[in-house]
C-alpha cells in the first residue's frame, strides 16, 4: 500500500507541476517559427528518444551532494537532494514533459483562426481569452495531457531508479517494486503489479481513445 501511495503522490505532483509549466511552454511553441523554438522542442521531445538512464545519469550527476545544486538543496533543507521523493519530482517531470506538452501544443495550433484575435476585438484581455475561448476548445487535450502524464510516470523505471534508487517508503514506487520481486523471486507479487500496471494503462488509453474521436493529442516525435 506505501508503494501505491507513493507512487500516486509522485504521479499526481508530477503531473500538477507539468500542467502549470507545460502550458505556457505549448503556447509558445505553438505561436512561434524560430531556430530557438525549433531546439526547444526538440529538448522537450528528447526524452522521447533517449535512454532513460542516460538522462537519469546526468540529472544523478546534477543532484549529487556535491553539485551546486546538491549543495544549494542541502543548505536550504538539511535534507540530500539525490536519492530522495524531491528527486523522483524532477526527474519525472522532465521525463514526462513530452507527455504533457505536445498535446497542449498541437490543441494550440489547431485553434480555429483568428478566434482569439476577435475575442481581443471584443474588448477580453488574455486571462479572458484563455478561459472564455482556448480552455473551452482544448479541455481535451488538457484531459489528455494531464493523464498521459500521469500514466507516464507510473510507468516510470530507469530515470527513477538512477536518482531515486530503491528505498523503501521513499523512493520505492511501483515500477522499482515491481523489479524487486522479480529479483528476489516473488513472483507472485510481480504477477500482480504487473497486471495492475497493465490494466490501469490499458483502461486509461481506452478511454482516452473513446472519449477523443480525433487524434491530435497523441505524443509525436
Amino acid at each position: 500500500m506505501d508503494v501505491i501511495l507513493l507512487t500516486a503522490a509522485l504521479a499526481g505532483t508530477t503531473t500538477i507541476i507539468l500542467l502549470i509549466l507545460g502550458t505556457p511552454l505549448a503556447w509558445w511553441l505553438a505561436t512561434r517559427r524560430s531556430n530557438t523554438a525549433a531546439l526547444v522542442e526538440a529538448l522537450v521531445a528528447l526524452p522521447l528518444v533517449l535512454p532513460p538512464t542516460v538522462l537519469g545519469f546526468y540529472l544523478l550527476l546534477a543532484l549529487a551532494p556535491d553539485s551546486p545544486l546538491g549543495q544549494l538543496w542541502q543548505q536550504l533543507t538539511g535534507t540530500r537532494l539525490a536519492f530522495s521523493f524531491s528527486a523522483l519530482v524532477i526527474g519525472s517531470v522532465l521525463y514526462s514533459l513530452p507527455f504533457v506538452v505536445q498535446p497542449l501544443q498541437s490543441a494550440f495550433q489547431n485553434l480555429p483562426a483568428g478566434v482569439l484575435q476577435a475575442a481581443a476585438t471584443l474588448g477580453a484581455n488574455p486571462t479572458d481569452q484563455f478561459l472564455r475561448v482556448v480552455w473551452p476548445l482544448t479541455r481535451r487535450s488538457f484531459v489528455a495531457a494531464a493523464s498521459l502524464g500521469f500514466a507516464h510516470t507510473i510507468g516510470e523505471f530507469g530515470v527513477v531508479l538512477m536518482i531515486g534508487g530503491n528505498i523503501p517508503g521513499e523512493t520505492q514506487v511501483l515500477s522499482i517494486a515491481l523489479y524487486d520481486r522479480v529479483e528476489t523471486l516473488q513472483f507472485a507479487d510481480a504477477h500482480r503489479m504487473a497486471f495492475g500496471l497493465v490494466a490501469f494503462s490499458l483502461a486509461l488509453l481506452f478511454l482516452l481513445y473513446r472519449s477523443n474521436g480525433r487524434s491530435a493529442w497523441r505524443v509525436r516525435v
